[in-house]
């Protein structure tokens, strides 16, 4: 999946346009509160949630950012991928 990637969020439109796959983050100095993640139900089961928050935190991480994840989604992620717990804040 080919993901968008803006300032605060991450994002993929399906071939129509529409929002199918999101997560958002919101920066407070050098850290990056990740609080929200959406898939599209057509999606779900596919791995696109993880794929989002693994590339939120590669870019933060190329930013040098501290992530706070405050997502529930978000927040198991990291909690099964140690290898990103240096990210934590």
């Amino acid at each position: 999946m080919n993901f968008v990637r803006e300032k605060e969020r991450i994002f993929a439109r399906n071939q129509d346009g529409r929002l199918v796959a999101e997560i958002t983050f919101v920066r407070k100095g050098n850290v990056a509160e990740i609080n929200h993640t959406f898939v599209d139900p057509s999606l779900r089961g596919q791995g696109v949630a993880g794929q989002l928050v693994q590339a939120a935190a590669d870019a933060l991480k190329e930013e040098n950012c501290k992530i706070h994840p405050t997502c529930s989604y978000a927040r198991r992620w990291f909690e099964e991928h140690p290898e990103y717990g240096q990210l934590l804040e």
